[in-house]
C-alpha cells in the first residue's frame, strides 16, 4: 500500500525493500529503506531492523540543505538485526535508488550525513553523469547506474602469532595473506583462487570465534571470468551469517587488489548464493573508493508500529 509523504501520520512510515547491486529482483543484497519525517528513538530503529531481519535496514530523514553544498542532503543510518553499523554500501545504494525513483529529489547527486561522514551518490546514464531525470509513462525510469563515493578502509598485516582460530574458520583452506582493517577490525584473507572462495563451506561457529567483527575471504578471478577478484563476507557476530553483497568490504578489497594487480579499476563478483556484481574505482590521491551498481525495488508498504 503506497502512501504519499504528506499523508503520513506519526504512526505510519514508508518502507521499501530494495535489492541492491543487481538489475533483477531477488538477487543482490536486500535492504529495507525506511523514510522518516523526523528522527526516531534508537530503540525503535533497532526493533524495526530486527522485525525485517535482513542484512540491513536503513533510515532516511530529510535535513536542511547546507549553504556549502548545492545538493539535497539526508540523514542516513544503517542497522543490522542486532546493531547499528558505521558504513554500509548496499543499503546506501538502496536508499539512493529509492530517492531517485520516488521523485523526492530532482537532482542527480545526493548527499548523506552518516557515521562515516558525508557520502555522495550520483545517478549515471550509460556511464556518464545524468543532467536530467529520465521518465517513462510518467514514472522515473529505473535503467540507470548509481555511483557511491566512499572512504578507503585501510588494512594492516595481521600481527598475531596465533592464527589457529583463523585456520579453523577456514576449514583447512590455506591463506596467502591475512590482513585486518583499521576500522571495524574485519579480517581480510586471500585464498589461493576464486574457485576456493566460491566453494568455501563456512562453519559459522568457528568464524564467530575469530578476532574482529567479520571475515572477508577473497581470491583472484580467472581471466576468462570477466572479473578481477571474487569475495565473500561472513559476520555472525552482527547477526549476519553471510552478507550477500557487501559494499563496505570492497572499500578494503579495492586498495588491497590495487596494490597486487597494479590497477585502479575493477569488476568484482561477490560469490554468495545470491551473488552480486560491483564496478569499482580507486582514487589513491583522495583515498576514496567509487562503487557503481543498480538496484530494484521489490515491494512498497508502510510501517504502522
Amino acid at each position: 500500500m503506497k502512501k504519499k509523504v504528506d499523508a503520513f501520520t506519526d504512526r505510519a512510515f514508508k518502507g521499501n525493500p530494495v535489492d541492491a547491486f543487481t538489475d533483477s529482483a531477488f538477487k543482490g543484497n536486500p535492504a529495507a529503506v525506511c523514510w522518516l519525517e523526523e528522527e526516531r528513538a534508537e530503540e525503535w530503529l533497532q526493533f524495526v531492523a530486527r522485525e525485517f531481519n535482513i542484512s540491513e535496514t536503513c533510515y532516511l530523514t530529510p535535513i536542511p540543505q547546507p549553504q556549502s553544498s548545492p545538493f539535497p542532503r539526508f540523514l542516513l543510518r544503517w542497522f543490522t538485526p542486532v546493531a547499528e553499523v558505521k558504513l554500509c554500501g548496499h543499503a546506501t545504494l538502496a536508499a539512493s535508488h529509492f530517492l531517485f525513483t520516488s521523485g523526492f529529489v530532482k537532482a542527480d547527486t545526493i548527499e548523506f550525513s552518516t557515521l562515516s561522514g558525508i557520502l555522495t551518490a550520483k545517478k549515471l546514464l550509460d556511464g556518464h553523469r545524468s543532467d536530467a531525470s529520465v521518465t517513462q509513462n510518467g514514472r522515473v525510469h529505473e535503467n540507470f547506474v548509481i555511483e557511491l563515493d566512499f572512504p578507503v578502509v585501510p588494512t594492516v598485516d595481521y600481527n598475531s602469532a596465533d592464527v589457529s582460530l583463523i585456520s579453523k574458520a577456514l576449514n583447512g583452506v590455506p591463506a596467502i595473506h591475512i590482513k585486518q582493517t583499521t576500522t571495524d577490525e574485519d579480517l581480510l584473507v586471500e585464498l589461493p583462487s576464486a574457485k576456493m572462495v566460491a566453494d568455501f563451506k563456512p562453519q559459522f561457529d568457528e568464524i564467530e570465534k575469530c578476532p574482529g567483527e567479520g571475515l572477508i575471504i577473497t581470491g583472484a578471478a580467472p581471466p576468462e571470468s570477466g572479473f578481477d577478484f571474487f569475495s565473500r563476507y561472513f559476520c555472525p557476530k552482527m547477526g549476519l551469517h553471510e552478507d550477500p553483497v557487501t559494499g563496505s568490504a570492497h572499500c578494503a578489497l579495492v586498495p588491497y587488489w590495487s596494490r597486487k594487480l597494479g590497477k585502479c579499476d575493477f569488476v568484482a563478483y561477490q560469490a554468495s548464493p545470491r551473488g552480486g556484481i560491483l564496478h569499482l574505482s580507486l582514487d589513491n590521491e583522495k583515498q576514496r573508493v567509487f562503487l557503481r551498481g543498480k538496484a530494484v525495488t521489490v515491494m512498497e508498504g508502510s510501517i504502522l508500529a
